[in-house]
């Protein structure tokens, strides 16, 4: 009977309204001015959180072709709003009420205008479909019902009530995953179709992408953190996802017979000189050497390490991935550098002084970690190494030492070097292969793999002569 209460509760206060892409009813809580308000209000918390990406151009295209899509959606009347945003994240994602984000770092892994299409037309689907709206209405509807139904039953608050509770808005949520973006590639489908352009891109699209989070996953395997993904990405390959082939080829017999619009010229046009990886303000990685401007030191890591900038640390993996390097600031540091050592590493470390051309530091060594700490401009520097086990790490101790002995402050000739990567396209010559190219890339050791993912050739394509190719520098 309580059960039964709570559920004729939610259903008291559930709201219908039709939805625009099937023409049945949907449970939804909020209209669609409302929609918008809330998508407004989270579009000014999207943009502190992630600058928007300095070139007009750029937005100005994406702008374009978002605009041409959804003009061909479900919703055309919405007033839709396309925004790249600077950072190397791989993502896109939409807000209730036409707010669509791209990130400039998804955008240096397409090769189309065909391609961007799809990624927009995903996210328009979303859109069109109110997915953002009727999730967060199913959620909203489990807290009112919980609310209401303890008015009635007291008892209903106690801590497995509420857990049961979660599971039922759980329960209710528990389509929001796999379905609708599956939805979403459909609809994004349809609309590639409608606006001629290739419905099959939403597969090239997301094999890209697949390709992309396969990589990652081999170098989050030797960094020892979570692989990242872009939102959507099924379990296996594209070409082997059976519903995502029929939800495509559905839009493919409803497209014009004419000749599909690809847009690679206009596309990689579009984005030459566009940021790669990391921005200048997150410091740069040059050849394993890391420099920072605004910090205003510079480190040199081994030649065969692989050396990722990440968004909360910077990180040293070895060949091998047995042995990992993580640069640390402490803004604050107490004592002197040998002191500080002691509480950082331990009162059974070992230590030795350090004089880095005036800057003071020490190092540090134990069974389990070894590395050291540098002082400059009142902060305190700490490269710590870890390995797999203490055999590891003792067959690279002088190689970690080596790196803590590299820590300068930055000199002019250095400065010139804190600068942005970009992307540039050249014409394939004969002969040229992408393990030839990464040879004068800056890209350090992933540099192979990373010009075939973003020219849509991994993980062993190779340029063909006369073609366009993006290449970094």
């Amino acid at each position: 009977m309580r059960f039964l209460i709570l559920s004729l509760i939610v259903l008291l206060f559930a709201g219908c309204a039709q939805n625009p892409v099937t023409g049945s009813n949907d449970f939804v809580m909020m209209s669609e001015s409302q929609e918008i308000a809330i998508g407004r209000q989270s579009d000014e918390q999207v943009k502190k959180q992630y600058p928007v990406y300095g070139s007009k151009a750029l937005q100005d295209y994406v702008n374009s072709v978002g605009q041409s899509i959804a003009k061909h959606s479900h919703r055309p009347n919405l007033q839709y709003h396309f925004t790249v945003l600077d950072t190397p994240d791989i993502n896109a994602f939409a807000l209730p009420g036409g707010y669509v984000y791209i990130t400039r770092g998804i955008m240096a892994y397409l090769n189309s205008e065909a391609e961007l299409a799809a990624v927009l037309g995903h996210e328009i689907g979303h859109v069109t479909a109110r997915h953002g709206v009727r999730q967060q209405s199913a959620a909203q509807a489990a807290n009112i019902g919980l609310t209401i139904a303890s008015i009635f039953v007291p008892e209903i608050n106690t801590a497995g009530a509420q857990n049961l509770a979660n599971l039922v808005g759980g329960a209710l949520l528990s389509g929001y995953g796999r379905e609708h973006e599956l939805e979403a590639d459909r609809l994004g489908a349809e609309y590639l179709a409608r606006t001629d352009y290739d419905p099959q891109a939403i597969i090239t699209v997301i094999g890209v992408l697949k390709n992309q989070e396969l990589q990652d996953a081999q170098l989050a395997k030797q960094e020892g953190r979570e692989a990242r993904r872009y939102h959507g990405l099924f379990a296996s390959h594209p070409d082997n996802d059976t519903r995502l082939q029929q939800a495509v080829g559905e839009a493919q017999k409803n497209a014009t017979p004419q000749v599909h619009f690809s847009g690679r010229k206009e596309y990689l046009a579009a984005t030459e000189g566009l940021t790669f990886n990391d921005s200048s303000d997150q410091g740069v990685v040059r050849n394993n050497a890391f420099y920072h401007g605004d910090l205003g030191f510079a480190v040199q890591f081994p030649a065969n390490w692989q050396v990722h900038n990440l968004p909360t640390a910077l990180v040293a993996v070895s060949p091998g991935g047995d042995v990992q390097m993580q640069m640390k600031l402490d803004e604050s540091p107490s004592g002197t550098p040998l002191e500080y050592a002691r509480r950082f590493a331990g009162y059974s470390a070992q230590l030795r002084g350090l004089d880095l051309n005036g800057l003071s530091g020490a190092l540090f060594e134990q069974s389990s970690t070894l590395g050291g700490v540098i002082f400059m401009n009142k902060q305190a520097f700490v490269l710590q190494a870890r390995g797999k086990d203490s055999n590891n790490l003792a067959a690279y101790r002088e190689a970690v030492f080596d790196s803590v002995r590299s820590f300068h402050a930055l000199t002019n000739a250095e400065r010139r070097l804190v600068k942005p990567l970009t992307l540039h396209v050249i014409t394939a010559q004969r002969g040229d292969t992408f393990a030839g190219l990464a040879k004068n890339s800056p890209l350090g050791q992933s540099a192979e793999s990373y010009l075939r993912l973003i020219n849509a050739r991994y993980p062993d394509g190779e340029p063909q002569t006369g073609e366009p190719i993006k290449i970094v520098r």
